[in-house]
C-alpha cells in the first residue's frame, strides 16, 4: 500500500471514529430528552393523582335521615302565614326534637349539644326554605336527608380514624356511637353535593361552593373578553398594517413586548390606583377585574394577533391591490378574515391565562368572604383561584377537600380552554 493510501485509510478511520462519537452523542442527546419527557408527564400525573384523590370525595355529602314535624306553634304561633313570621322561626328546634326523638337517652346538657351538632347548622335554613315555598307543611310530618356538620362528613368519608384515642381526634366516643347508630339503620348516606357546584362561600365546610366564585369567574372573563379582544385586535392590525415604521412605532412594540413579562401583581397596583383609587369604581367588582385582566391580556393577544397578520403571505395583500382594492379593503376583507384563527387561538390563551391568576385581583380587594353569588359585573365577587387560596389557608380538614375539587375544576376550565384553542388551530389553520 503506497504512503497516500495508507494516509487516506488513516483519515477514513478518524472519519468513522468521529461520526461514531457523534451519532453516540445524539443517541444520549434523544434519550436524555426523552426522559426529560417522561419525568415530566410522571411529575404532571402524580400532582393531577395527588389532587384527584384528595379532592374527589368533595363532590360526595354526607346526610342524615330525620323525621322532621312542622309544627305549627313553633314556625306559625299565629297561625296567619306571614312570611316575616315564617321566615324568623325557630327552625332549629325542629331539629333539635327529632334528635331527641332519635336518641331519647341522651339527657345531660353537655350530651345534648354535642348530639345537635351532628347535623349542619344549615339544615335550619333549608327547612325554612322549603316552609317559606310551600306554607302547608305546616301541621305535617315528612322525613328529610339533611346535611351533617363537617366533622361528621370527615368521619363517614374516612378521613378520621375511629381507632384512635379520643383525645387525638375531633369526633368522641358517644358521637361515634350515635352515627354507628343512624349506619346501622341507613339512616345516614353519602350524596351527590349539588351545593358544592351551586352554593358560595360560607364558614362552615359542608355548606361552602364554588357557584359564586365561578360566577364571579365568568362575569370577570366576560368583561376580560369585551375589553381585550377588539383593542387589542385593532393594535395589531394598526401596529402591522398602517402604522408607519420609525422610532415611536418601534417603541411601541418594545413596550409591548415588556409589558408581556411584566408580573401580573402590577397590574393589579395599577387597577387599584386607576381604577378605584381615581375613578372611584366599586372593590370587588367583576367590572374592576376584568378590566385589570384586559391590561394583563392585552400584550398577549397582540403578539399572537400581530404574528397571525404576518403569516398571511405578501401576495394575498399584492393581490388584492391589483384588482383594485383599497388598503383598507386589503386589510379588512382579505387578510383579517385569514388571520382571524391565530387571532382566536391568543385570546383562548390569553383568556386561560386571565382565568388562573390570583395576584392581580388580591389586590383590587376580590379575595373578600363573599356569600351570595352575583347577579352582575357590578356585584362584590370573588373568582376562582381566588376562593381556592382562602381555603387553602383554612384550618378544618373538610376545607382541604374542597380546596383539591376546586383546582380540579379550575384544571377542567383551563383544559377546556387549551383544547379549544388547537381545535380552532387544527380546523382554520391555512398553510401557504
Amino acid at each position: 500500500m503506497s504512503k497516500s493510501e495508507q494516509q487516506q485509510a488513516r483519515t477514513i478511520d478518524r472519519v468513522n471514529t468521529t461520526l461514531a462519537q457523534r451519532y453516540g452523542r445524539e443517541r444520549r442527546f434523544r434519550r436524555f430528552g426523552f426522559f426529560a419527557v417522561v419525568l415530566g408527564l410522571a411529575f404532571v400525573g402524580v400532582m393531577f393523582l395527588s389532587i384527584i384523590g384528595k379532592g374527589y370525595s368533595a363532590f360526595q355529602q354526607t346526610r342524615i335521615l330525620l323525621d322532621i314535624e312542622f309544627t305549627e306553634s313553633v314556625i306559625d304561633p299565629s297561625g296567619e302565614r306571614d312570611p316575616a313570621v315564617l321566615s324568623s322561626a325557630n327552625y332549629s328546634a325542629l331539629i333539635k326534637n327529632s334528635l331527641r326523638a332519635l336518641y331519647p337517652e341522651v339527657k345531660d346538657r353537655k350530651e345534648k349539644r354535642e348530639l345537635y351538632g351532628i347535623v349542619s347548622n344549615g339544615a335550619a335554613l333549608i327547612l325554612r326554605a322549603k316552609v317559606m315555598a310551600d306554607p302547608t307543611l305546616l301541621g305535617s310530618q315528612a322525613q328529610l336527608w339533611l346535611p351533617a356538620d363537617d366533622d361528621i362528613d370527615m368521619l363517614v368519608k374516612g378521613y378520621i380514624d375511629r381507632t384512635v384515642v379520643q383525645s387525638e381526634r375531633r369526633v368522641k366516643d358517644n358521637v361515634i356511637a350515635w352515627i354507628e347508630k343512624l349506619e346501622s339503620e341507613q339512616k345516614i348516606g353519602k350524596f351527590f353535593n349539588t351545593t358544592f357546584l351551586t352554593g358560595g362561600d360560607s364558614r362552615e365546610p359542608e355548606l361552602a361552593g364554588i357557584g359564586g366564585a365561578v360566577m364571579g369567574s365568568l362575569y370577570t372573563l366576560i368583561v376580560t373578553l369585551l375589553l381585550s379582544f377588539p383593542i387589542g385586535v385593532a393594535a395589531a392590525v394598526y401596529l402591522e398594517e398602517f402604522a408607519p415604521r420609525n422610532r415611536w412605532t418601534d417603541l411601541v412594540e418594545v413596550n409591548i413586548n415588556n409589558l408581556a413579562a411584566v408580573p401580573s401583581i402590577v397590574f393589579g397596583l395599577l387597577g387599584l390606583a386607576v381604577f378605584i383609587n381615581f375613578f372611584g369604581l366599586p372593590r370587588s367588582a367583576p367590572l374592576v377585574g376584568g378590566m385589570v385582566l384586559t391590561l394583563m391580556t392585552l400584550p398577549t393577544i397582540i403578539i399572537a394577533s400581530r404574528a397571525a397578520l404576518k403569516a398571511v403571505p405578501p401576495s394575498i395583500r399584492e393581490a388584492a391591490l391589483g384588482v383594485g382594492a383599497s388598503k383598507m379593503q386589503t386589510v379588512f376583507h382579505h387578510v383579517l378574515p385569514l388571520s382571524m384563527p391565530g387571532m382566536l387561538t391568543g385570546t383562548i390563551i390569553g383568556m386561560a391565562q386571565a382565568l388562573g391568576e390570583t395576584a392581580p385581583l388580591l389586590m383590587i380587594g376580590m379575595v373578600a368572604f363573599i356569600v351570595d353569588i352575583p347577579g352582575s359585573a357590578m356585584d362584590p365577587a370573588t373568582v376562582l383561584p381566588v376562593q381556592i387560596f382562602l381555603w387553602a389557608d383554612s384550618p378544618e380538614r373538610a376545607f382541604l377537600e374542597k380546596t383539591s375539587a376546586a383546582i380540579m375544576v379550575l384544571l377542567g376550565f383551563l383544559i377546556v380552554m387549551n383544547v379549544l384553542a388547537v381545535i380552532l388551530r387544527k380546523r382554520f389553520e391555512r398553510r401557504w
